[in-house]
């Protein structure tokens, strides 16, 4: 009844939300696209989908164990949605395996390779001919494993936000004669490689841990 006894007549408007998945075109259904954006440090990027359409975000713990990308790296991905509703990319896999070569290629992950196989491979030989004790090959080879998995878990860490490795802990791993862990890692999981400071330092730990190998070996008859 209305205040002067008329009757009031009352309209509920029901909105009924249809959830996302109802119009998000392509849930569900793998689809090709290309990394157009990627933040490295952050652990995320966009991917564009060829068929066109809104760039996908897509977050470093949807890609392949061990790869990183590049812009322009070519991937299928499930589209999917995250807690918000917001469409990400899931299961992602690079289109063509010859492509995670290509990535690590361009990174210089072969070249800080064979610098460290040769590296390793030369004091084992100067141990085998007795210019350089044993200890020193395995000194060497036990801190740069050491290296590599400090250098993995802080570049993990960095991605989390959780507590971060200090540098002087690399650095002091590399000057002990983990370096060509060390350089292989940065060069994996593409760690600062680009911070100028941190990499004056690491390669002042290079020079210095060949010196004193050097002058140990200049102390001890060389057999040819």
């Amino acid at each position: 009844m209305g205040p002067h006894g008329g009757t009031v007549a009352i309209r509920l408007v029901v909105v009924i939300r249809l959830p996302r998945v109802a119009y998000c075109r392509g849930i569900g259904v793998r689809q090709e696209g290309a990394i157009t954006q990627w933040n490295d440090e952050r652990g995320f990027g966009f991917i564009t989908p060829v068929s066109g359409g809104s760039t996908v975000f897509v977050h470093v713990s949807e890609l392949p164990r061990g790869v990183r990308p590049v812009v322009g790296t070519t991937v299928t991905f499930l589209p999917g949605l995250d807690d918000r509703q917001r469409l990400r990319a899931t299961k992602v896999q690079f289109l063509v395996s010859a492509e995670r070569l290509s990535v690590w290629a361009r990174r210089g992950v072969p070249m800080a390779a064979a610098v460290a196989v040769v590296f390793l491979v030369l004091i084992g030989v100067l141990a085998a001919f007795e210019v350089l004790p044993v200890l020193a090959v395995a000194v060497s080879t036990l801190m740069s494993l050491c290296a590599f998995a400090l250098y993995r878990a802080d570049k993990s860490a960095a991605i989390q936000g959780s507590r971060r490795t200090p540098e002087r802990t690399l650095q002091a791993v590399s000057l002990l004669g983990g370096w060509p862990g060390a350089l292989i890692a940065q060069r994996v999981f593409r760690h600062k490689t680009r911070k100028q400071p941190f990499q004056m330092v690491f390669w002042f730990t290079v020079i210095a841990n060949c010196s004193v190998l050097a002058w140990i070996a200049m102390g001890r008859p060389i057999p040819f």
